[in-house]
């Protein structure tokens, strides 16, 4: 009887310990579930406000190894990103982080000239990652100035890394 005691408090012990940890693991994953949820809203409107394209990794790299004819456009700061690495053959314009709401006309002639005057050209903006709202400002104001073949590549540099491709320093 007494040997039977001792395994009932065992096994009510060990129930014990697996409800307060899956507890701990259900709160802690639900606050990343939340987290995730989050950023895929804020992606998602970024996307319908811009009125541009996605393109996610795999298919950049078909595109860059079929020399599809793309502008690409890197949008983190020249000296302390774009000059330590950089999708191959990617231009370089740095752009804030938060929304733009407008463009001051030095910084539309400057885009205008990098991404030139045929606006069917596919053209993908891209930053470090996909919270980075960089790419998001790029890919908008092409759009709103009249570029019909603009993607967002929200990956970024950190995607294409992780991904092991090739960048240039």
């Amino acid at each position: 009887m007494k040997r039977f005691s001792r395994i009932i408090t065992i096994i009510a012990a060990t129930a014990c310990v697996f409800i307060a940890t899956g507890a701990v693991y259900a709160n802690e994953f639900s606050k990343q579930e939340l987290t995730n949820e989050e950023i895929a809203v804020n992606f998602y409107n970024e996307v319908k406000r811009g009125g541009y394209e996605v393109v996610n990794t795999a298919e950049l790299k078909k595109w860059i190894d079929e020399k599809k004819d793309i502008i690409l456009v890197d949008t983190m700061p020249l000296e302390s990103s774009y000059k330590k690495n950089h999708l191959p053959k990617a231009l370089q314009m740095e752009f804030p982080i938060p929304e733009m709401t407008e463009i001051k006309p030095d910084v539309q002639d400057a885009l205008v000239k990098l991404l030139g005057v045929e606006k069917n050209k596919t053209i993908v903006f891209y930053c470090g990652f996909p919270k980075c709202t960089r790419s998001h400002n790029a890919a908008m104001w092409a759009k709103k100035l009249g570029y019909t073949n603009v993607y967002r590549y929200p990956g970024g540099i950190k995607a294409w890394m992780e991904s092991g491709f090739p960048v240039e320093p």
